[in-house]
């Protein structure tokens, strides 16, 4: 416990104002010195709060949670983009005609052909089973006799051309 006779002498903390990186500042400041005085039982929450204060800061300042290595705005490549929308790829899989909201017009059926029409069978197969089947990378490997990273890199592949058809293909925009 902090002594008595310092209790004139502290400051004590009643509003920290709006929540700006100079009130965490100050606050830190204020638990700091704090910090020095109290004895070990209080040092440890005070260190808590210490490192609160820090890393609300951090967050403030930089606009993004401390210790993430990306914020929002340089997201990985899988997580940004879509190549082909998972429902209709099914629909395509399926080629049903009931009256399901997710079967394809003529049209789309064709853009889906035109953009897997660059890919070799491997990788087509690979594609259909991981996109329109929503079958995992194990049991691909298994049913074609590939390794996973074989699976993993005909997939990868077949991505990049179709994402390269999309942007060069006229009728797939």
């Amino acid at each position: 416990m902090i002594p008595d006779e310092d209790a004139e002498q502290t400051p004590v903390v009643t509003d920290l104002g709006g929540a700006t990186a100079l009130s965490y500042r100050k606050a830190r400041n204020i638990a700091a010195r704090l910090y020095k005085k109290a004895d070990a039982d209080d040092k440890k929450v005070i260190s808590g709060m210490i490192s609160d204060c820090e890393f609300a800061e951090e967050w403030l300042v930089t606009g993004r949670r401390p210790g993430n290595k990306r914020g929002v705005e340089r997201l990985a490549a899988y997580q940004r983009e879509k190549l082909v929308d998972p429902l209709r790829m099914q629909a395509y899989v399926s080629n049903s005609k009931a009256g399901s909201s997710s079967n394809l017009s003529d049209g789309e059926h064709f853009q889906i052909e035109e953009a897997l029409r660059v890919l070799t069978d491997l990788e087509r197969e690979c594609f259909l089973l991981s996109y329109g089947h929503c079958m995992p990378h194990s049991y691909i490997s298994d049913v074609m006799g590939l390794s996973r990273g074989n699976v993993s890199t005909l997939l990868q592949r077949a991505k990049e051309k179709i994402k390269e058809n999309r942007n060069n293909n006229l009728f797939l925009t």
